[in-house]
């Protein structure tokens, strides 16, 4: 009866009876093939895009029986396949650490199944009589303790993109001699010593613009609100720390605004309103008529009044307070006479400076008359010398802001072919 063969290494099994004289050689011939199967070594070349196919051959040394199986330095471009035999059990060692693009390679039984190399590493796997499986880290068991990993065991190229999650780091892990950096590059800033991070923790170019909003901000101690008159402290990175509102002297009247025209030999008025600040307690009013129109023949020597004025302090007022004012413009010249300036009056009635009369020859200058019913007329504005300077009543002389009251133009207001105009000062509650 002829020898038959094992079906995973392709042994001789021998008969009784059966090559006489040659068992010797045949029994050597299977401890080389079990040699081979255990502690064999083989290089093969692969071809990329192709198949290679290793081969197990009876009672012959093969390449397919050997224990480790490398692959000679390639570039595998494309789809490529390394088969072994069907139908036989067998423990292998694959040695891709020469292979470029080792995942385009993949590695399995003829008929059956096989695994695809991750990288250019080395990999176990065995075959089952059917499909050839890989033996991964991830399917062995056990435990990895500290000890029996040394120092620099597993390396940063070892450990793919986002494996290590928030989860995986301990509360206590990170200390601060692992996160503090000075570098720019690294873009943190922390503190020279252990135990807290500096004042700057994230560089200013990491922070994009309008990011930080309101909720971000720390509050002061400044009490939101609004202030009026306020005193304000603000510190050097420009935060407001205090904030308090004031108030202005008792008895104090602040600019408010000037109303009227500066043209001048135009005739007419000048008509509007005006509407206090909700905490204006009282007006003090400068009210003054316009001035006569100009004598072609005498005017140089002799004049007619200059329009009526006075400065007005109105008694407490009521809100909401608007008045319709009128500024009287001077009247027209003539060859003669002039014409009278026109009044200038505030809420119809309630103060009335008059026009001055119309020039002519011999007519004595003088001022012409103000009436109030709304307060009381303060006749002397040498009084008033922060804004004005100016004459006593019927002086004669000019009025002469000392800040303008209408504008540089207006330096005779209520003389000769000069208009009239309104000055207003305001009390602010609580002074």
């Amino acid at each position: 009866m002829a020898s038959n063969y094992s079906a995973d290494l392709k042994l001789e099994l021998m008969t009784t009876g059966e090559n006489a004289g040659t068992w010797g050689d045949k029994t050597n011939t299977n401890l080389q093939l079990i040699q081979q199967a255990v502690a064999g070594f083989e290089q093969v070349t692969l071809s990329s895009g192709g198949t290679l196919a290793l081969v197990m051959s009876n009672a012959a040394i093969s390449n397919a029986r050997n224990m480790v199986i490398k692959f000679a330095t390639a570039s595998i471009a494309a789809s490529t396949v390394c088969t072994i035999p069907d139908s036989m059990e067998k423990f292998y060692i694959f040695d891709c650490t020469g292979l470029t693009n080792p995942t385009n390679l993949t590695i399995k039984t003829a008929s059956g199944t096989g695994f695809t190399p991750d990288r250019a590493a080395i990999f176990a796997a065995y075959a089952d009589g059917t499909n050839l499986k890989e033996i991964s880290l991830d399917t062995l068991g056990g435990t990895i303790v500290a000890a029996q990993v040394g120092a620099n065991a597993i390396l940063t190229a070892n450990i793919s993109n986002a494996n290590v999650t928030t989860a995986k780091i301990a509360d206590d892990a990170v200390t601060f001699a692992k996160f503090q950096h000075s570098t720019a590059a690294n873009r943190v800033v922390g503190a020279a010593t252990a135990g807290a991070f500096g004042e700057v923790q994230v560089a200013t170019d990491m922070i994009a613009d309008d990011a930080v909003d309101a909720d971000k901000l720390a509050n002061t101690t400044v009490t939101a609100g609004t202030y009026t008159l306020a005193t304000l402290t603000v510190d050097a990175q420009g935060r407001l720390t205090a904030a308090s509102s004031g108030a202005v002297s008792a008895g104090s009247f602040w600019p408010s605004t000037a109303l009227g025209t500066t043209a001048r030999g135009t005739g007419g008025t000048d008509s509007g309103n005006f509407t206090a600040d909700t905490n204006t307690s009282k007006l003090a009013i400068l009210a003054i008529g316009g001035g006569p129109g100009s004598n072609s023949t005498y005017r140089n020597h002799h004049t007619g009044q200059i329009g009526g004025w006075g400065y007005v302090v109105t008694n407490t007022i009521s809100h909401p307070y608007t008045a319709a004012y009128v500024v009287g413009t001077n009247g027209t010249a003539g060859s003669n006479t002039g014409a009278a300036g026109n009044a200038t009056t505030w809420n119809t009635n309630e103060i009335v400076a008059n026009g001055g009369t119309g020039t002519g020859p011999f007519i004595t200058r003088a001022s012409g008359t103000i009436a109030t019913n709304i307060g009381t007329i303060v006749s002397d504005l040498r009084e008033y010398t922060p804004y004005y300077r100016g004459p006593a009543p019927s002086s004669g002389s000019a009025i002469f802001p000392k800040a303008p009251l209408i504008s540089n133009d207006a330096r005779n207001l209520g003389a000769e072919a000069t208009p009239g105009g309104i000055q207003i000062w305001e009390q602010k509650t609580g002074s």
